[in-house]
């Protein structure tokens, strides 16, 4: 029977989502499709070449770099302890008015965001501090989550940033503008979780009672937590806006004030940092298998022609740009709610890159969407990693009360998706300013 390579390609499509489903490892999912695909369309000794070219290229490319050394100056930050006194910060300045510990928790995450990088990292770290203090103080376990949650994906927004770093590699954007283009949407979205968690109290003040008040010598002394963050998010941040650092030059000058915040807080040992470069290796390689195996699975799709034939077929419908990007986002939001975000990402942007290039779409700009549709799925039933995350750290919380809170912070980020179709230069102006 000969199939055309359309059919092939939706075959292995069909077989990447079957081995998803059956819980097969996300890289080992991508590649084999690939290379099956691959081995069926062109034989054995061309296959063969370019899986060589392709480890080889892409494992052996200077951007990569940029990704460990995130991984490590969020990992060395999380060593220094600085989370738990982040929390206590805003506790001590937004704690006596209501709802202020869950407006705590998501500036708690934004600061923590600006070193971390990881939703994941700030989910747990935030998470175990701020769910205590909150469940203390009598907050509604469902706006507690949801603020922990939220203030998570905070992580991938604001940079530093490995999902920013990922869809550049995928796309052969400027990675250094994607990060740069992250910090607006970041602190538009915290404002937009804490003005949800304002008329939350407002409209049932039991959901979050006041605490204590803090005495302004607590507050002022309190600020010196801030301090350390503040000046390496400018260090780092500020180096590559200004241009004095690459992305990978500013990745390495992240990690090593991270040690330096480390050693100084007193919390760098021998052992600690050990676990740290350990952890570091293991996130590292298992991000590297994954953009490996995409770049397989993109081979694939390539000889077979489907995205390509899906550009011409789009490009012929006789609907608006506008129209046609909604179709896309309503597509992440699906999958979003079905498989895990990273994924979500690595197989649908080969796809649709020559559609969003055929409309005209500003890469940067559509990356900062993606990114957004991520902190969507982080949070979206039933396989929200974000929720599992919280879950894991505080058992006494129900799966059923974080759903409620996350389904309520999902709508902060679905009104940012329409200030950043309506207003793209809320993404694009900072980018620009460094050409």
């Amino acid at each position: 029977m000969n199939l055309s390579v359309e059919t092939i390609g939706l075959i292995g499509i069909g077989f990447l989502f079957l081995l998803m489903f059956l819980r097969v490892p996300i890289a080992i999912s991508m590649a084999l499709p690939g290379i099956i695909g691959a081995w069926y369309l062109r034989g054995w000794e061309p296959l063969s070449t370019l899986l060589n070219t392709i480890v080889w290229n892409h494992s052996f490319h200077y951007t990569l770099t940029t990704i460990p050394m995130f991984i490590l100056m969020s990992e060395l930050i999380t060593l220094s302890g600085i989370s738990s006194n982040l929390f206590d910060v805003f506790r001590k300045w937004l704690g006596a008015i209501r709802g202020g510990l869950a407006l705590s928790t998501v500036g708690a995450s934004a600061i923590f965001a600006a070193a971390c990088g990881s939703s994941i990292a700030s989910t747990a770290t935030i998470g175990i501090v701020a769910s205590d203090e909150m469940r203390k103080a009598g907050y509604s376990d469902a706006l507690g989550s949801g603020a922990i949650v939220a203030g998570g994906t905070l992580g991938i927004l604001i940079p530093p940033s490995t999902a920013f770093i990922i869809y550049g590699m995928l796309t052969e954007e400027s990675i250094g503008k994607l990060l740069i283009a992250g910090i607006l949407p970041g602190i538009l979205l915290t404002a937009l979780y804490m003005l949800t968690v304002y008329i939350a109290v407002r409209i049932r003040p039991e959901l979050g009672p006041a605490v204590e008040r803090s005495s302004w010598r607590e507050r002022i002394t309190a600020l010196s937590s801030i301090s350390w963050i503040a000046i390496l998010f400018l260090v780092v941040i500020g180096g590559m806006y200004t241009g004095v650092f690459s992305p990978t030059e500013a990745a390495g000058a992240g990690a090593f004030g991270a040690l330096i915040i480390a050693a100084l807080r007193g919390r760098m040992t021998w052992r600690n940092l050990g676990e740290s470069l350990n952890n570091t290796l293991k996130i590292t390689t298992f991000l590297f298998a994954i953009i490996l195996g995409a770049f397989i699975f993109n081979y694939f799709l390539a000889i077979t022609r489907l995205p390509a034939n899906l550009s011409s077929f789009i490009n012929g419908l006789d609907m608006p740009p506008v129209a046609i990007l909604l179709v896309i986002l309503l597509m992440y939001v699906f999958l979003g709610a079905i498989m895990d975000a990273l994924a979500m990402v690595v197989i649908t942007i080969p796809i649709f890159l020559p559609t969003l290039k055929a409309l005209g779409f500003d890469l940067i700009w559509f990356g900062v969407i993606v990114v957004v549709m991520i902190e969507m799925a982080l949070i979206s039933p039933p396989v929200g990693m974000g929720c599992f995350i919280l879950k894991g750290v505080n058992p006494h919380l129900t799966m059923g009360s974080i759903y409620r809170g996350a389904l309520l912070f999902m709508l902060p980020i679905l009104i940012l998706l329409g200030f950043l179709i309506a207003f793209p230069d809320i993404a694009l102006i900072l980018p620009r300013m460094m050409d």
